[in-house]
């Protein structure tokens, strides 16, 4: 197969997941809070991609603001990412439709039937399944389509890797497409995704150190610096006070937050404090440490919220380039595969008559 051909093989593959998402690539970006806004997004998908505003703890008016902004940057499809637990969700989602945001991602815990509804009269619904028994309650909640991320991914986290996950999902669920995240990198592991059922792949960290990511140069020179190994999961110390794993490269904030946990502990432990009102003072410890990272630069205390493709990650590079990078690598693995296949053929035995 040549190159050509192996391009042409690999539309066919995620062509389900072009046509859902309305783009040249089934390659979407992962919605990262202070980094995906009208910048990123607006890139992604001009370049072919899917870009998706990560709207965070936005109000109504300002991500109506950022949505307004990334319209004028690009005139190709993108989505908004949405946190159900958000005060405000209902008044976010009105604002998508007005805007006639085409997909809405809702993301942080299971969606209520009302966004979903309200959702599906104006655009397309996506959301993350952790398991298999969530993807298939999603599917009878009426969901357009479903985002599977294993914990190679950067930020919150489950307990269940990205191949696993693929593996009991994708065979399963054939009713909508499914998108797979967390580790992804390179455009062999895409394809290997993709052969295996999925529609397309999204991709956060291989985009933080996009020439148009707004992160601070130290945000973006700690990811460049980072090995795999350096992304690591949050530790609880302590089954009755839970955290959520979040996974980070490794700094001075880490390390503080593991000691601010057995602080708290020890404090209710000596009737200091109720366990309720330290629970809280754990969960509120990063608030704003993101920001301090990627906008400020604050590398030391704040958080460097990244996934295990961080290794990956050793340029600064502009959007169009790490997705032609993608592909290049895809249709490569596409091409060397055929090769090898065609190789392997049996050749058919010649009779000479005796």
């Amino acid at each position: 197969m040549n190159r050509r051909a192996a391009r042409d093989h690999l539309d066919k593959l995620w062509e389900r997941g072009r046509r859902f998402l309305g783009s040249e690539l089934a390659i979407m970006g992962g919605a990262m809070t202070w980094v995906s806004e009208r910048n990123l997004v607006s890139a992604l998908s001009n370049a072919g991609g899917f870009g998706v505003i990560a709207s965070g703890s936005m109000s109504p008016d300002l991500l109506s603001k950022e949505i307004a902004a990334t319209r004028a940057m690009t005139n190709r499809p993108f989505g908004v990412n949405l946190i159900t637990l958000h005060p405000q969700l209902l008044e976010l989602v009105e604002g998508c439709l007005d805007h006639k945001v085409g997909h809405i991602v809702l993301a942080g815990g299971l969606p209520p039937g009302a966004a979903i509804a309200r959702i599906k009269q104006g655009a397309k619904v996506m959301c993350f399944a952790p398991a298999l028994v969530i993807a298939k309650k999603l599917l009878r909640s009426g969901v357009d389509g479903i985002v599977i991320e294993g914990m190679e991914a950067g930020g919150h986290i489950g307990p269940v890797s990205t191949s696993v996950l693929a593996q009991e999902i994708l065979p399963m669920i054939r009713e909508v497409p499914v998108f797979v995240a967390g580790g992804i990198g390179r455009g062999e592991a895409i394809v290997s995704y993709l052969e295996m059922g999925a529609s397309g792949c999204q991709l956060g960290t291989r985009f933080v150190c996009a020439t148009e990511s707004i992160a601070h140069p130290k945000f973006k020179q700690a990811f460049l610096r980072a090995a795999a190994r350096d992304a690591t999961p949050s530790v609880q110390l302590d089954p009755r006070f839970p955290v959520i794993p979040v996974r980070a490269l490794n700094n001075n904030g880490t390390r503080r937050f593991t000691e601010y946990q057995r602080e708290m502990i020890g404090r209710v432990d000596r009737g200091e404090i109720e366990q309720k009102a330290a629970q809280l003072e754990i969960e509120h410890f990063w608030a704003g440490a993101l920001r301090r990272a990627v906008i400020d630069g604050d590398v030391e205390n704040g958080s460097l919220m990244a996934g295990q493709s961080v290794g990956m990650v050793t340029s600064e590079q502009p959007v169009k380039e790490i997705l032609a990078e993608l592909v290049d690598q895809a249709v490569a693995a596409l091409a060397e595969r055929a090769h090898v296949v065609s190789a392997e053929k049996p050749r058919p035995r010649i009779e000479v008559a005796g």
